[in-house]
């Protein structure tokens, strides 16, 4: 069961994703969570003290995904199952529930003027980064953490593309094919491993 404090920065979490950063208030998260007025005030004193636990709980809940996902690695995953799994991460991040990538991309702008939150999503990216290495070393390639952050930086970037730009745009410059990004994301972080070329039909509708 989430106790109060976690319901409330999944509201937070859910209004920088839904509202942005100017939407993110006290009153705001009381609303959306249900909550008596004067809730949120009462645990976080600053709207900087949301922020900054807003980012610690989506760390939290990036580190509870990924113990989950090395709970059911199987024992003789192998590299091009490695490079699968990012064509799958960036459907789900973008097409299929866009939630933390957006509030995400809030906390990040945040971050550039608040140090507690730069220190939050500091703890997130190292635990991402060491956690997608241990993953590509079960498979039996070299990647270090830097090769790990790589890779995540890569995606944000090309996550907040698909996220903000019209279809158009994403055809013209040639991100409109999801899967393909998926594996030219790792490819480009891992370039000495073997990674499978795109699947042929597989598409930005696909």
């Amino acid at each position: 069961m989430t106790n109060r404090r976690d319901l409330l920065c999944d509201t937070a979490i859910q209004i920088l994703a839904v509202e942005g950063g100017r939407g993110l208030t006290h009153r705001a998260i009381d609303r959306e969570a249900g909550v008596p007025l004067g809730t949120a005030k009462n645990y976080f004193r600053t709207r900087e003290s949301i922020l900054e636990a807003a980012a610690h709980r989506m760390t939290t809940l990036h580190k509870d995904a990924v113990e989950r996902l090395r709970e059911t690695t199987p024992a003789d995953i192998s590299p091009t199952d490695v490079s699968e799994l990012y064509p799958a991460l960036l459907r789900r991040a973008v097409a299929d529930d866009p939630t933390q990538m957006l509030a995400m991309m809030e906390l990040y702008l945040e971050a550039v003027r608040r140090p507690g939150v730069r220190e939050a999503l500091s703890g997130m990216v190292v635990a991402n980064a060491e956690a997608g290495a241990a993953l590509h070393q079960a498979a039996g390639l070299p990647s270090t953490v830097r090769d790990a952050g790589l890779l995540d930086a890569y995606f944000l970037g090309v996550a907040i593309s698909l996220l903000a730009l019209p279809v158009d745009t994403l055809r013209t410059v040639g991100l409109d094919d999801p899967y393909a990004l998926g594996i030219g994301l790792f490819a480009a972080a891992a370039p000495a491993q073997a990674v499978p070329a795109a699947a042929p039909g597989l598409s930005a509708g696909g």
